[in-house]
């Protein structure tokens, strides 16, 4: 089942062989066919994410050639079999799970697909997918943000760090977070943190400021960096929740540590685990739709890049030169 007919072939950003933004070639390559349960869309936009470049760098093993992306949003223009009544062509959908994205046409998952209600802007609804449900499952699932919580948040000027931000406060939660500049210290005070600290010596402060006993949960997508006064930031049985390693992967370290410093807990989480279901990813999808509709939520898109210059935006996201969230639109 189509809507007007698709092309055969399209344009995209490739990689042959791991390596540096440079790696990144616009080309064309075929318009791939849905298979038995996906959905063929038009993109209107793809989201860039940290894990694109350790696939592009070869931190994370990929099949070469590859095209990159796994968010996206567009219009459903065919239909695999077997997909549900719930999904028609022309549909106006956002994911997570597609394949893919850095191109003119991806497939995904129908079970997959967040309906973006009417009203939202196509290119806005790329923003949500990851980055919001990242930042759901992190507070509302991982560690349930509860109202007299402490919570300090790293990146707190990034995409999941304004929206994680944005839902602890929501929740009743006490706000701390990182930032490396004036800038982005104030874009993280407007999502709503009480505090914002800088990176060097914040383990410190972090006890300061709760009175020596640390904070109940530190959200870590910076990883090597960081992680080890992320640890020192906790109070007793407190919870490390290492979602990213944009400093680089933590190394391996003694389990016994987690004892002696007060039965403190650390999990190393991943979206698709907390998006196994259909249901479950509709109901996060309706928690983030709902709070960007009632304005309790507000979704930051810090910059846009043409498709074809996403190695420009890779050089950007590594050197810590983005906030909020980057998208990638195809001309």
């Amino acid at each position: 089942m189509t809507v007007n007919p698709v092309p055969t072939t399209q344009h995209a950003i490739r990689v042959d062989a791991s390596g540096g933004p440079e790696v990144l070639r616009w080309t064309e390559v075929p318009v791939p066919s849905p298979a038995s349960g996906q959905v063929l869309v038009r993109t209107a936009a793809a989201g860039l994410n940290f894990i694109e470049t350790y696939q592009r760098s070869g931190v994370y093993r990929m099949p070469h050639p590859f095209v990159p992306g796994s968010e996206g949003s567009g219009t459903v223009v065919a239909v695999g079999s077997g997909v549900g009544n719930g999904v028609s062509v022309g549909d106006l959908v956002a994911t997570a799970a597609g394949s893919g994205t850095y191109a003119e046409f991806f497939t995904a998952p129908a079970e997959q697909l967040l309906p973006v209600p009417s009203g939202v802007d196509p290119v806005t609804a790329a923003a949500i997918p990851l980055q919001g449900m990242t930042a759901h499952y992190l507070c509302r699932s991982t560690f349930p943000v509860e109202p007299g919580h402490t919570v300090l948040i790293h990146a707190g000027a990034g995409g999941v760090g304004l929206l994680l931000t944005q839902l602890c406060v929501s929740l009743g939660a006490t706000v701390i977070t990182t930032a490396s500049s004036d800038e982005k210290k104030e874009l993280s005070r407007q999502a709503g943190a009480s505090e914002v600290l800088d990176y060097s010596g914040f383990a410190d402060r972090v006890r300061e400021l709760t009175g020596g006993e640390g904070v109940h949960v530190v959200f870590d997508g910076v990883g090597k960096d960081t992680f080890e006064e992320s640890l020192r930031s906790l109070r007793v049985r407190g919870m490390l929740v290492l979602f990213g390693g944009s400093s680089g992967q933590v190394p391996p370290f003694d389990l016994q540590r987690l004892n002696a410093a007060g039965s403190l807990f650390v999990t190393r989480p991943s979206l698709a685990f907390y998006t196994r279901t259909a249901e479950e990813t509709r109901w996060r999808a309706r928690e983030l739709f709902s709070a960007l509709d009632d304005g309790s939520l507000s979704f930051r898109v810090g910059a846009t890049y043409p498709l074809a210059e996403a190695g420009r935006a890779h050089q950007d996201l590594e050197g810590r030169r983005t906030t909020g969230k980057s998208l990638l639109l195809p001309q």
